[in-house]
């Protein structure tokens, strides 16, 4: 009995480590990013949010993580042979068919999910769904402006319905509603900083992004957005000197690197940084919302 219990317990664990794997790149670009951000900019009737209901601002972001990861890594599995072999599918530890599979039962979960907490957050569920399938089965990351476009209203979807699945209301409020469209205007100015960690790979297949197509406008690009986005929602969310100071610095430093430092090893310690700096900006509405809220 117990080691049919234990080897059981090994296989389990196999399944959830598989399924981790998926998202594992996700965890710092996207899930603790849009994680704080419903955390931040989400009204409470309380100062803090129940320690279960952040659990499952993690749940309904990650599930939707998982399905979307899925379904892009199905498309073509030979890319990440290359770039990501630790990923499941290149590793082996699970088949494109049963993969594909946890993609499709993953999308009535995610809507009943999505529905326990009102209609937006359905929508968001839905929206999500769509865009996922335009972005993977349709083609849509193929093309420079499709894949950012679709990218930043995709992670629009997750920061909405994540907020209002952190909130007491089952709709977005005034604030959160600006916060979630300067996020997305952020993120899509922005987000080929993932892209240059990945621009080998993505010659290598063909693939056409903007630092690909247009590397030099690229980087500048990244020089100048970062640190004037940082000036602006320091400006938005009425961040006093001191922190507005540090922030655009740091902000000044991520653009900066994306110029000055042009190696691989480089890209992916630049993006690490691009992060944690999307990640700040993320908290910001909290700023407001403690400070000048009433």
């Amino acid at each position: 009995m117990l080691p049919q219990a234990l080897d059981s317990g090994c296989r389990i664990g196999r399944h959830i480590m598989t399924l981790f794997l998926f998202t594992k790149s996700d965890v710092l670009t996207t899930l603790l990013p849009v994680t704080l951000f419903a955390l931040a900019n989400a009204p409470h009737s309380h100062p803090h949010p129940h320690a279960t209901r952040i659990l499952e601002i993690i749940i309904w972001i990650w599930i939707h993580l998982l399905k979307f990861d899925i379904s892009n890594q199905i498309q073509d599995p030979e890319e990440d042979k290359r770039n990501k072999p630790d990923r499941p599918l290149p590793s082996g530890r699970i088949t494109a068919q049963n993969a594909a599979d946890v993609r499709w039962l993953l999308v009535p979960v995610c809507l009943m999910f999505s529905a326990m907490y009102g209609g937006q957050t359905l929508a968001s569920s839905a929206c999500f769904e769509a865009l996922s399938i335009w972005y993977n089965e349709f083609g849509g990351h193929k093309f420079a402006l499709s894949k950012n476009i679709l990218t930043a209203v995709g992670y629009t979807c997750l920061e909405a319905g994540a907020t209002i699945v952190a909130g007491s209301s089952p709709c977005l409020d005034s604030i959160s509603a600006h916060a979630v469209a300067f996020s997305c205007a952020v993120f899509a100015t922005t987000l080929h900083a993932q892209d240059f960690k990945d621009e080998e790979g993505d010659r290598f297949i063909g693939r056409r992004t903007l630092v690909t197509l247009f590397p030099t406008f690229a980087r500048i690009s990244m020089l100048i957005g970062v640190p004037l986005w940082s000036f602006f929602l320091s400006r938005l969310w009425n961040v006093d000197s001191i922190c507005s100071i540090a922030f655009i610095a740091y902000g000044t430093v991520v653009g900066g690197r994306f110029m000055v430092y042009r190696t691989a090893s480089a890209d992916k310690q630049s993006c690490k940084l691009y992060s944690l700096w999307f990640t700040i900006a993320h908290l910001l509405p909290a700023y407001w919302r403690f400070f000048y809220s009433t």
